[in-house]
């Protein structure tokens, strides 16, 4: 009978440790994606192609952590557990792209330009700040955008996938 209930009570309520991993899994790549938009708009720091792969790995995750607040029982679980994976894959990204900048190792890609629209699209793609993948733009305390990125994707990522499954809602499946 507790045994029912407790299956019962993870299928339709929110554990706490499945709330804050749901939490985490949309608000950090939002609130990265938002810290990306405003220093390319806000401070002119264009993104490479490698920053573009991260933030479209950062726009996946929001699919997922969305419809995870609509969801309900163990799809709402898996759906978490599918964010904190891509939020891994977001960091991995990131820890790459930080190598290249750092010359660990060599980038894969070539370097990307972005041109301002309207005008002359010929004049926009000659005068574009030609973007490179292999030298930060800007860091802090050392760290480039790339490398933070990583590291607080990583820690997010770590941190939704533990307390997804810490959420008491593991064996449920198949019950």
């Amino acid at each position: 009978m507790i045994r029912g209930r407790w299956i019962e009570s993870c299928r339709t309520m929110l554990s706490p440790n499945l709330a804050i991993a749901r939490a985490i899994a949309l608000l950090v790549p939002a609130l990265l994606l938002a810290g990306a938009y405003v220093s390319q708009y806000g401070f002119g720091l264009y993104p490479c192609k490698m920053c573009w792969w991260q933030r479209y790995a950062h726009f996946a995750v929001l699919v997922p952590a969305l419809l995870a607040f609509v969801a309900r029982g163990e799809l709402r679980l898996w759906l978490v557990r599918l964010a904190g994976v891509l939020l891994l894959i977001a960091a991995m990204l990131g820890g790459y792209h930080a190598g290249v900048e750092y010359g660990w190792w060599e980038g894969i890609t070539t370097c990307a330009t972005t041109a301002a629209a309207g005008g002359d699209p010929l004049e926009a793609i000659l005068n574009a700040p030609i973007v490179r993948c292999d030298t930060a733009p800007w860091d802090l305390f050392g760290i480039s955008l790339a490398g933070w990125n990583f590291l607080i994707s990583g820690a997010a990522a770590l941190a939704v996938l533990i307390l997804s499954a810490q959420s008491g809602c593991k064996g449920v499946l198949g019950s």
